[in-house]
Parts: structure tokens; C-alpha cells; sequence
């Protein structure tokens, strides 16, 4: 998280509930108020998984499968597992199977909130 929203978090979990609200519609307004086009939020287009599929090839099929997704977000967190393939020696298998369940959280997550 960039210092800017570290600091927006910091000021907004500080203020009461209805002070919280009030900033939220302030955001939202502004944010409207500058045109900003979302992207439309479309079904994930999702690939077959590769015969003996790597975890690096699994996390390029799933970007490509999910491209409405923040990577930035889902990018950190998948490299932790990656991690823990390469690093810790867990089975590729086991670890693309939570990739999987990652980036479909992830999708669960943005229709959550929009």
C-alpha cells in the first residue's frame, strides 16, 4: 500500500462511525465527479490447467483468466506460494490449487464490491 493510502486508512479508522460514513461519501463523490470509467466487471474466462503445469505457467494462466483483477494485490499474495514451492519445497500441485482458490477469492471479493 502506497504511503498516501496508509496515511487515508490511518485518518479514516480514527474517526467515528458516522464521521467514517461522511468521508466515504466524499470519496465517492469525488470520484464520480471525475469521470473515472471502471472497467466493466466480466465473467473470468478460465483456462485449463497445462499436464504438469509449473507454478509460474499456473500464475500466468490465472492472470490471463482473470484480468479484471487487480495484480498488483493478487501478485503479492501469490508470491508468498510461490515462495513456498521454490523455497520450501511444497508440491507444485498443492500450491496451484490454492492459486486458484486465490484469484477466484480475489473475483468473489471485487463482486462483493460493486
Amino acid at each position: 500500500m502506497n504511503p498516501r493510502a496508509k496515511k487515508l486508512n490511518h485518518c479514516f479508522d480514527a474517526l467515528p462511525l458516522d464521521e467514517q460514513k461522511t468521508l466515504l461519501q466524499f470519496a465517492e463523490f469525488l470520484y464520480q465527479r471525475c469521470g473515472i470509467d471502471e472497467k466493466p466487471l466480466t465473467e473470468p474466462q478460465l483456462e485449463d490447467a497445462a499436464a504438469n503445469e509449473t507454478v509460474v505457467t499456473a500464475i500466468k494462466r490465472l492472470s490471463r483468466s482473470y484480468p479484471m483483477l487487480d495484480k498488483s494485490k493478487v501478485l503479492h499474495e501469490a508470491s508468498g506460494l510461490m515462495s513456498q514451492h521454490l523455497l520450501q519445497g511444497r508440491k507444485a500441485s498443492e500450491v496451484i490449487v490454492e492459486l486458484e482458490q486465490l484469484f477466484a477469492d480475489h473475483y468473489q471479493k471485487l463482486m462483493e464490491t460493486r
